[in-house]
């Protein structure tokens, strides 16, 4: 087997065990209208900090019927360099924002709902991309 496929498996495991925080205590089913022709619902987990980066979970769904995680992932170095050049640190809701916008980015930019099982993870770019459209 491949090694690099088993410590991927591991990695993705221990973060797992991580209890994911920060979800409402009412989730809201919420409804996004992709470029592809399909609306999605999706329904904020969670979150959970793994070492240096924050991860996100939505469940979601573009049928109603089939529902699976989609990961958002936010490094810590996809925004350290806007922190640096504005001198402050993004606040929870903000890092929540990069992942929700990031996370209709993906509804929008795949053809294939089954796509979206694959975990994402933010760019130093798309967090200053999200962050100028948000204008913060």
């Amino acid at each position: 087997s491949d090694p690099r496929t088993m410590f991927d498996w591991l990695k993705h495991r221990r973060g797992a065990d991580i209890p994911l925080t920060g979800a409402p205590p009412v989730r809201r089913l919420k409804s996004y209208q992709a470029n592809s022709g399909y609306v999605y619902q999706y329904v904020y987990l969670g979150q959970r900090r793994k070492g240096r980066e924050v991860e996100f979970v939505f469940d979601s769904s573009a049928d109603r019927k089939t529902w699976f995680c989609v990961s958002i992932t936010v490094p810590d170095s996809a925004v350290s360099g806007w922190e640096r050049e504005y001198s402050r640190t993004l606040n929870g809701t903000e890092l929540y924002a990069i992942a929700k916008l990031a996370l209709m980015a993906r509804f929008d930019e795949v053809e294939a709902p089954g796509i979206l099982r694959e975990a994402v993870t933010v760019s130093e770019a798309t967090a200053r991309e999200i962050l100028a459209t948000l204008d913060i």
